[in-house]
């Protein structure tokens, strides 16, 4: 482990341990999020799976405005659509040196006011580690099927442990499945 990786973990254990979240209602909250922020994964392979999923994405989340957030230093904007996605792409400047995103660039996000995020990363990155413990308010959604830091609000496990685009998959149809018993319960008090 080099220098820059321990002083990064001290710091996500200091971040983690002074954060507070919000008491959460399951199904309730996925139902009609706003401001989406949707973490995108940093090799290529895997971005090239999830733009194939950038429709069922925004299907899923429709009406909310949705941000794509990809790792610090890679261009997305010629990869990924512009038309219907705000796409965030953080440059090296805006990140420690542990790689770890620098206090101006969270208040940014948190300007923007997301009331969910989604990460799609299959590997553990300080970056996004970084962004989701400066989101407390919002619903912090994951993959499950690693050992990882709980950093999510609703970890999603799937079958599949190493088929990329079934993972994906698997993550979205669970969100929908859970907004659909969601939208039942409501259309059912409502009646």
């Amino acid at each position: 482990m080099s220098l820059r990786d321990l002083i990064a973990g001290v710091r996500i254990r200091q971040i983690k341990k002074s954060m507070e979240s919000d008491t959460l209602s399951f199904p309730g909250v996925l139902l009609k999020p706003k401001h989406v922020l949707v973490c995108l994964p940093g090799g290529l392979r895997e971005l090239t799976l999830v733009k194939q999923l950038l429709p069922m994405i925004a299907d899923l989340f429709k009406p909310a405005d949705i941000s794509l957030l990809s790792m610090p230093g890679m261009r997305v904007n010629d990869i990924f659509p512009r038309k219907g996605f705000q796409i965030l792409s953080p440059t090296v400047d805006q990140i420690t040196w542990t790689g770890l995103p620098k206090k101006s660039y969270i208040e940014m996000l948190q300007g923007h006011k997301f009331d969910l995020v989604l990460d799609l990363n299959l590997e553990s990155s300080k970056f996004t580690s970084g962004i989701l413990l400066n989101l407390p308010h919002a619903v912090r959604i994951g993959r499950g099927n690693h050992l990882g830091n709980p950093f999510y609000n609703l970890e999603i496990k799937t079958r599949f442990l190493r088929d990329e685009r079934n993972i994906y998959r698997s993550l979205l149809e669970t969100i929908d499945a859970m907004k659909n018993s969601g939208s039942q319960s409501e259309n059912r008090l409502n009646n």
